[in-house]
């Protein structure tokens, strides 16, 4: 490995993006709104599931700020930022729990950015002009697999044709158009079709996730245009990007993470039981700590791999599993933990901790929860280990 930079790569202009960030997320979505906008109906969201509100006047200042660019080459308009400091704005989105296609649009961007073709580069300069986009890469069975694809094609004379399914299509209902793969004879192509192209037709998933949407979205004859074919080789534009995704989805993981650790000390600060501060208790501060240094360990994890990725390490997606195995265990704990030390508060729909508890859990299981990660890693580094040794060693 090269020499690590200092901060793992995370400057002065990752740190004032971040704090940046945190600043007009304070301002502009506090969390008695985000409670108004997604929290205020239960019965339309479990009994009716009707999907939830988001403010798109939110989603415009984003796109002001720059921040669906930050992934897109300078040369097309983008930022062209480290992910070191992708990862700080994204944990400030997790911290706020923001409803947005942000996060959809950021890894639709990476595979983009990663098929390092002609064709992709007005699609990129569309994400920086506003655009939504998100990944419909997945079928049936949730495999996570690049080279699962869920769509098959076929050409009939030079016009290319797509069918199949796509599950687990995150924040569907906010995207202009889906980047697929698609199987043709023995190629994969990386395609972008328009989400309002005929054919194309999105059926929201009833998810627990106050904070985003998913749908599964069905591609029946549908015909990609010349210029919605980004590559020949979709299943290594989706490998090279595979661990910024993961790094992306763990940085959001210690967002919720850490604000239900500061949410849950300050009410073990100021409540009180058998006339004492709640947070005396042994039984409440060491889950509290053992809380902080999960999602610090987590953070650290996540940190080197963003630098591994800016740094071009060939272990890069072992780094990123590893934080996303962390970031996914931590938020597990956090979100069990917050529960239980707001007592009986705690597991009602009026207080706050069950919409940040709802999207670690759903980040938690998003392309491989930690014991998912945890095997893939084995597979990786045991099956190098066999290959090194000499046979009969």
């Amino acid at each position: 490995m090269k020499t690590a930079p200092k901060d793992f790569g995370f400057g002065s202009d990752e740190e004032l993006l971040r704090d940046s960030a945190r600043r007009f997320l304070d301002e502009t979505l506090p969390i008695e709104k985000l409670r108004d906008l997604v929290a205020a109906d239960p019965e339309s969201v479990y009994e009716r599931g009707e999907p939830t509100s988001w403010q798109p006047e939110i989603w415009k200042q984003m796109i002001e700020l720059g921040w669906p660019g930050l992934a897109v080459p300078e040369e097309l308009g983008g930022v062209g930022f480290k992910m070191a400091g992708i990862v700080g704005l994204v944990e400030e989105v997790g911290r706020h729990a923001v409803p947005s296609p942000l996060v959809s649009t950021l890894n639709a961007a990476y595979v983009l950015r990663a098929a390092n073709s002609d064709a992709a580069g007005p699609w990129l300069e569309r994400l920086v002009d506003g655009a939504a986009a998100s990944l419909a890469m997945t079928g049936e069975t949730a495999s996570w697999e690049p080279e699962d694809c869920a769509l098959t094609g076929r050409f009939e004379g030079d016009a290319l044709i797509v069918e199949g399914t796509a599950f687990f299509v995150q924040d569907a209902g906010k995207a202009d158009w889906f980047v697929a793969n698609a199987r043709v004879g023995d190629e994969t192509l990386l395609v972008v079709v328009s989400a309002d192209a005929e054919g194309v037709s999105v059926s929201s998933d009833h998810i627990h996730d106050l904070t985003r949407d998913q749908a599964t979205v069905a591609f029946d004859g549908v015909q990609v245009p010349a210029e919605g074919r980004i590559s020949g080789d979709g299943v290594e534009a989706l490998r090279s990007a595979w661990p910024a995704i993961l790094v992306t989805v763990a940085a959001d993981l210690c967002g919720t993470s850490e604000w239900q650790l500061q949410t849950t000390v300050e009410y073990a600060k100021t409540r009180k039981q058998f006339d004492r501060q709640l947070g005396f208790f042994q039984a409440v501060k060491h889950p509290l700590v053992d809380a902080m240094m999960g999602i610090d360990r987590a953070r650290s994890l996540l940190y080197h791999a963003a630098c591994c990725i800016d740094q071009q390490e060939p272990d890069a997606e072992q780094t990123a599993r590893m934080a996303k195995s962390a970031a996914s265990d931590a938020g597990a704990y956090m979100s069990d933990r917050s529960v239980q030390l707001h007592g009986g508060i705690g597991f009602t729909w009026e207080c706050d901790v069950h919409v940040y508890f709802k999207r670690s859990l759903h980040n938690q299981a998003l392309y491989g929860d930690g014991t998912e990660q945890r095997r893939k890693l084995a597979d990786a580094v045991i099956g190098s280990i066999g290959e090194s040794r000499a046979p009969g060693a």
